[in-house]
């Protein structure tokens, strides 16, 4: 019974394919599928004109009758997910690519998250979607079939990284709460740009935000990336002497000053893993390590991972969370403010009770202040006198000293000039016994060249060389005949 329905809606199926094929014109002559058909007198028909609609049809009959079903391998390329559950991607190789769409209640069945560069295995139909005549592969089952080039190399990459520390939680920097200035690293038209700015500017409107400008897709994109990076380190460890765009509502404006760069986001918006390439880098990754201080990553969407989101010291999801991480809202500050104001009023209120009380205290033990103050008017008169006394007898005894003093010094200034004057003689002669003068008297020289540098070695001597000899009553010029060592 089964088999006879078969056949029922094959026969249904064949009726509604040759309707579309087939035709009869005018004179009753047969043309099937557009080729032409000679009538019985041998002339050729025109060739017929197709509906669209009819001709897709056409097509996607012929690729079912030559060609489904198909296995096909490529890469996963611009993989996404539909609200609906389906998902759309592209395989491609190096010669070619074909769009595929992979329907909810396959993609539930998939052992494992397809992500872009993956090289995978698929089972499908080929087909035409007809709304757009794209040629489409309606896959049925998928399965990995190994790690496609790009995604083989990010791999590799990240394992050498990994081994080097590069992104360990140790090295992980936590983020300034009130930065004074943010660096920014985008293009100047990407879409991140404007999200970031306008995160901030809502945000953080009193921190300025430092932009270097560069490409985030291409192949020079990886050098300009890391040159901004450089710009903005010489900005975070000096402070001063360079320039810097700062963006605000009105745009960027171009305004030199000091800056201390605090924190860096380095944004770009999502797309496939070609297009974010840029961001696995080697050199930039090591570049990003680096850094003096604390890098956001805001790469993509939030299933998107590259090496700079690995090596940063904390990775957002999107650009706009990178913002927000890193700006906290004025409003939570002010609010902040208000309640250390409020504890700071009350600690003060606190503290000039406890003083009003102590003071009550003390006054209430004051008494009549008349009484007190006789007493101590009383002991200052006594404190007085005691004083004059005491003062009194000091000075007696000094003048007693002075006065014993006075007749010692002029003994003591002799003695003094007695010692000082033998010192000076014993010194005097001792100085007299190392005079040069008195050796030479004894029949010595002193030997010089010609520059005046005194001879003590034979070494410093040479055949022919003039030098001079110093006697205690003259020179002599004398010339070198023979050297004896």
């Amino acid at each position: 019974m089964r088999d006879i329905s078969l056949r029922i809606l094959g026969l249904q199926y064949f009726r509604r394919t040759v309707e579309d094929f087939c035709a009869l014109d005018q004179q009753g002559r047969f043309c099937q599928g557009g080729f032409r058909v000679l009538d019985t007198a041998g002339s050729i028909p025109e060739p017929r004109i197709w509906q669209v609609g009819a001709l897709c049809r056409a097509v996607a009959d012929a690729l079912q009758a030559r060609f489904n079903p198909v296995l096909v391998r490529g890469e996963l390329s611009g993989f996404s997910r539909a609200t609906s559950g389906h998902c759309y991607f592209s395989l491609k190789d190096a010669t070619g690519q074909l769009r595929c769409a992979l329907f909810k209640r396959a993609a539930t069945e998939l052992d494992f998250s397809p992500r872009d560069g993956e090289l995978v295995e698929v089972h499908g139909r080929l087909g035409v979607y007809e709304p757009r005549g794209d040629l489409q592969l309606i896959v049925e089952r998928m399965r990995r079939a190994g790690l496609g080039s790009l995604f083989e190399q990010f791999v590799k990459l990240k394992v050498k990284l990994e081994a080097e520390g590069l992104f360990d939680v140790a090295r992980k920097r936590a983020l300034p709460a009130m930065p004074r200035a943010i660096g920014l690293v985008t293009s100047l038209g990407a879409a991140a740009l404007y999200d970031v700015v306008s995160t901030l500017q809502r945000r953080v409107p009193h921190i300025a935000v430092v932009l270097a400008p560069a490409s985030v897709q291409g192949s020079s994109a990886p050098s300009e990336l890391i040159k901004a990076l450089s710009s903005l380190y010489l900005l975070a460890q000096v402070g001063k002497g360079l320039e810097a765009n700062f963006v605000s509502k009105h745009g960027a404006i171009h305004q030199p000053g000091p800056l201390a760069i605090e924190v860096i986001l380095l944004v770009r918006g999502g797309g496939a893993m070609e297009d974010l390439w840029a961001f696995n880098d080697e050199q930039l990754a090591r570049m990003l390590a680096q850094s003096p201080v604390p890098v956001v990553s805001g790469v993509g969407h939030e299933t998107d991972f590259t090496m700079a989101d690995f090596v940063a010291d904390l990775r957002a999801p999107t650009p706009t969370a990178a913002a927000e991480l890193v700006a906290q809202p004025r409003e939570v500050w002010l609010r902040t403010l208000e309640g250390l104001q409020r504890r700071l009023q009350d600690g003060l209120n606190r503290q000039l009770d406890r003083q009003n009380q102590r003071l009550d205290q003390v006054v209430s033990r004051l008494g009549r202040p008349s009484s007190r103050l006789a007493a101590q008017s009383l002991r200052l008169a006594r404190s007085g006198q005691t004083l004059q006394v005491v003062t009194r007898h000091a000075l007696q005894r000094h003048q007693q000293q002075l006065d014993a003093l006075a007749q010692q010094l002029p003994l003591a200034l002799q003695r003094g000039l007695r010692n000082h004057q033998q010192r000076l003689d014993r010194a005097a002669l001792r100085l007299g016994l190392l005079d040069p003068q008195l050796v030479l008297e004894r029949g010595y020289a002193w030997l010089s060249d010609e520059c005046g540098a005194a001879v003590a070695s034979c070494q410093q001597l040479a055949m022919g060389q003039a030098i001079r000899a110093t006697l205690h009553d003259g020179t002599v010029d004398l010339t070198v005949v023979s050297l004896l060592g």
